[in-house]
C-alpha cells in the first residue's frame, strides 16, 4: 500500500509537518502613548494593574501615568523604594511653586498614595510613605451651568439636515436629557439602549452599570440619526458603537468637545460651554423642578450623596441671589 510506504518515509525522515507555535500574547499594557510612559518598571506595572485589576479608564491611567512621571522626574537619581515622607512633602512644595491649584495637587497625591500601596502591596516597600500627608483643602467652586434658554439656544443649533447635524443634535439631547459624563456617552453601544423603554445602560467610573432614563425628545433625535445610514459603517467592531464619525470609528471625549464649541459660537453664547456643563445643567434644572437629591445622585451615578449636594449649593445660592434683588428689606 501506497500510504503506509509514505508514513514509513516519513518516520524515518522524522519529517511530519511541525505544529505553529502559538505566538504567546503580548504582555497587556495601558494604551498609553509612549512619550508620557515612565522609564521605571514598577510605575509600568502599577499602570498595568490599574488598567487589568482595577478597571481604571484610560483617562485615569493617563493621567495617572503623567504624574508619575513628573514625580519620577523630580527625584532625579534617588529609587523609588527608597522614598519617605519628606521626599513626597518636597515634591508637593515643588508643585506649588509652580503654581498648580489645589484641586490639582490633591489629585497628584491621590496618585502617589496608590501608587506606594501598591509598592507596599508588592513588597517592594514596608510601608506607604505618603499615607499620613494631608489632602490639601480644594477651593469650593460652585459647578457653572446653562440656564433654560442658554440649553434650548444650543439644543436647537444643528440643522438636522445632514447626517452630521442630526447625529449631533441628538448628542446634545442625550447629554441634557440624562446627565452622561461625555466618557458614558462615547462608550455607548447600540445594544446599550432600548428606545421603546425607554432607558440607557450606562457604564461609569470604575466600570459600574446604571440604567438611565431618557426624555421623548432625545429619544426621537436618537431615532431620527438612527434612521440614516452613516457615511461609513464602524468596521469590523464586536460592540457596534451608538455615536460614529463620518470614517465609521467611534467617536471620542475631545471630538465631542469640538463639536459643543462648534454649537456655542454658531448661536453666540458668549462663555466656554464643556460636556460636563451640560451635566452640571441637568442636575441643577432637575433640583430646581422639584427633584429630590438621592434621585438626582443615582441618575449621575454618584458613589456619595455629597458629592450631588453640591448643586443644592447652586440652587440655595441662587435663591439667595433673588431674594436680596427683590426682597425689599433684604
Amino acid at each position: 500500500m501506497v500510504v503506509p510506504t509514505i508514513l514509513n518515509a516519513l518516520i524515518r525522515c522524522n519529517s511530519f509537518p511541525k505544529k505553529a507555535k502559538t505566538p504567546s500574547p503580548p504582555p497587556i499594557r495601558p494604551l498609553i502613548p509612549p512619550e508620557i510612559m515612565a522609564t521605571d518598571q514598577r510605575v509600568e506595572d502599577f499602570l498595568g494593574f490599574l488598567t487589568t485589576e482595577k478597571g481604571a479608564s484610560i483617562h485615569t491611567v493617563k493621567n495617572y501615568a503623567i504624574d508619575l512621571r513628573e514625580f519620577v522626574k523630580f527625584l532625579s537619581e534617588k529609587d523609588l523604594a527608597e522614598i519617605t515622607y519628606l521626599d513626597i512633602r518636597s515634591f508637593l512644595a515643588f508643585l506649588k511653586t509652580r503654581e498648580y491649584s489645589k484641586s490639582s495637587i490633591a489629585r497628584k497625591l491621590a496618585c502617589l498614595r496608590s501608587f506606594f500601596k501598591y509598592l507596599t502591596r508588592e513588597n517592594v516597600l514596608t510601608q506607604n510613605p505618603a499615607a499620613g500627608i494631608a489632602t490639601p483643602k480644594k477651593e469650593k467652586r460652585l459647578p457653572e451651568f446653562l440656564n433654560p434658554d442658554e440649553i434650548t439656544k444650543l439644543l436647537e443649533a444643528p440643522a438636522k439636515v445632514s447626517w452630521e447635524e442630526k447625529r449631533d443634535k441628538a448628542i446634545l439631547e442625550m447629554l441634557y436629557s440624562s446627565g452622561f459624563r461625555v466618557s458614558e456617552l462615547v462608550g455607548l453601544n447600540h445594544d446599550d439602549c432600548d428606545l421603546f423603554a425607554g432607558w440607557v445602560r450606562v457604564r461609569g467610573k470604575g466600570k459600574k452599570e446604571r440604567i438611565v432614563p431618557v426624555g421623548q425628545t432625545a429619544i426621537s433625535c436618537l431615532k431620527r440619526y438612527l434612521d440614516e445610514k452613516p457615511p461609513k459603517e464602524p468596521q469590523h467592531a464586536i460592540k457596534k458603537p451608538l455615536f460614529v464619525s463620518r470614517l465609521g470609528g467611534r467617536l471620542t471625549d475631545r471630538s465631542i468637545r469640538r463639536m459643543i464649541l462648534k454649537y456655542v459660537k454658531r448661536v453666540g453664547l458668549g462663555k466656554e460651554v464643556s460636556p460636563h456643563m451640560l451635566r452640571h445643567s441637568f442636575a441643577t434644572h432637575m433640583l430646581d423642578r422639584g427633584a429630590d437629591l438621592r434621585s438626582v445622585q443615582e441618575l449621575l451615578g454618584h458613589a456619595n450623596l455629597s458629592t450631588t449636594q453640591i448643586y443644592t449649593h447652586v440652587t440655595t445660592q441662587r435663591l439667595k441671589d433673588a431674594y436680596a434683588t427683590a426682597h425689599p428689606r433684604a
